[in-house]
């Protein structure tokens, strides 16, 4: 008898369980941090970048670049790709200048559809004599022809800060900080001219190995991983923040969907969106204005192309989806 009242138990157990199951399954996971890297601000450090290079190296973009891969291959954080950012920064015309100002940073931010913005300088690159005056590109560093080996002893440092700031009010919510010292000395940072150890024209790739084999390029590496360690533990200083979007299907040309909504309402290619067709609208009798729109359900897009005020969708049941027709999603 109690093998059976057992039995009976496990049966219960097992239904239970069986019973609880969707739910669980249904519990929406919690999405990460989006955040966007602007390029690094290198105005301080220009001319010693110069003197090392031999020509004008955007460093600010080739920090900023390892800086995504750093953070990308971490995982907290969902990162805006940079093809995103540059259209945001042409179509807005931003200049270079403007990335360093907090609110410049929190209105590309808010056209981008992200949690926070980090924005960053350089502040040392370039070998750890504290007395680096240097003026001007003119092929010469601290005595040595730009290019030349063999007639000073050196090693390199480099120092970088980040903020991050609030899309809303602008505010840095963290700041952050990596430094780098070479782990060997080199008799010169590198080389310079039209040819910087292969790299023509001083297109540097600071993700090439023949670039952080240099003395300056393990600095420039390990100042990156320190702020990228540094960024990581912030992430709890950032809220996530839930978007309603509710747009109209303007066109449909085969199975291509044109919303009359984009980044501006907080689109980003991706994103998925449900498609109702009104069935009827309820109307006040008094003044005529809708109270009501009643629907039913079509299907789904996805977005694949977006700009500030129109999206460009793939609809899952072509012919379905009517001019007219309402979209909407919750971005959690």
């Amino acid at each position: 008898m109690s093998s059976r009242r057992s039995a009976w138990k496990l049966v219960a157990v097992a239904v239970l369980l069986f019973t609880c199951l969707p739910v669980l399954q249904a519990q929406p996971a919690g999405r990460k941090v989006r955040i966007a890297v602007l390029d690094f601000d290198y105005a301080t450090v220009m001319n010693v970048s110069q003197s090392i290079f031999g020509t004008n190296v955007d460093i600010g973009r080739g920090i900023t670049d390892l800086l995504v891969t750093d953070l990308v291959k971490d995982g907290t954080y969902s990162v805006i790709e940079r093809k995103a950012l540059d259209k945001i920064m042409a179509e807005q015309n931003f200049s270079n200048s403007q990335r360093a100002d907090s609110m410049t940073a929190a209105k590309i931010g808010r056209l981008l559809n992200v949690d926070a913005i980090i924005v960053g300088s350089i502040t040392q690159f370039g070998n750890d004599d504290k007395h680096q005056g240097i003026g001007g590109g003119g092929g010469n560093w601290h005595g040595i022809g730009v290019g030349s080996i063999g007639h000073k002893s050196s090693k390199a440092v480099v120092a970088v800060t980040a903020r991050m700031v609030s899309i809303e009010t602008g505010e840095i919510l963290a700041v952050a900080e990596g430094k780098g010292e070479s782990k060997r000395e080199g008799l010169a940072l590198g080389g310079g001219g039209g040819n910087w150890h292969g790299f023509g024209g001083g297109a540097v790739d600071f993700g090439s190995s023949n670039f952080q084999s240099t003395i300056i390029g393990e600095a420039v590496k390990q100042a990156t991983d320190t702020l990228s360690a540094d960024l990581v533990t912030d992430a709890g200083k950032i809220q996530t923040h839930t978007v309603n979007v509710t747009g109209i299907v303007a066109a449909v040309d085969g199975n291509s969907v044109i919303l009359n909504i984009g980044s501006r309402a907080g689109l980003k290619v991706g994103d998925q969106l449900t498609v109702e067709h009104v069935t009827r609208e309820v109307k006040d009798p008094a003044t005529g204005a809708v109270l009501r729109r009643l629907t039913s359900s079509v299907g789904t897009i996805t977005v694949q192309d977006v700009d500030e005020g129109s999206a460009v969708c793939a609809a899952s049941a072509p012919g379905a989806i009517k001019e007219g027709d309402i979209v909407k999603t919750v971005m959690k």
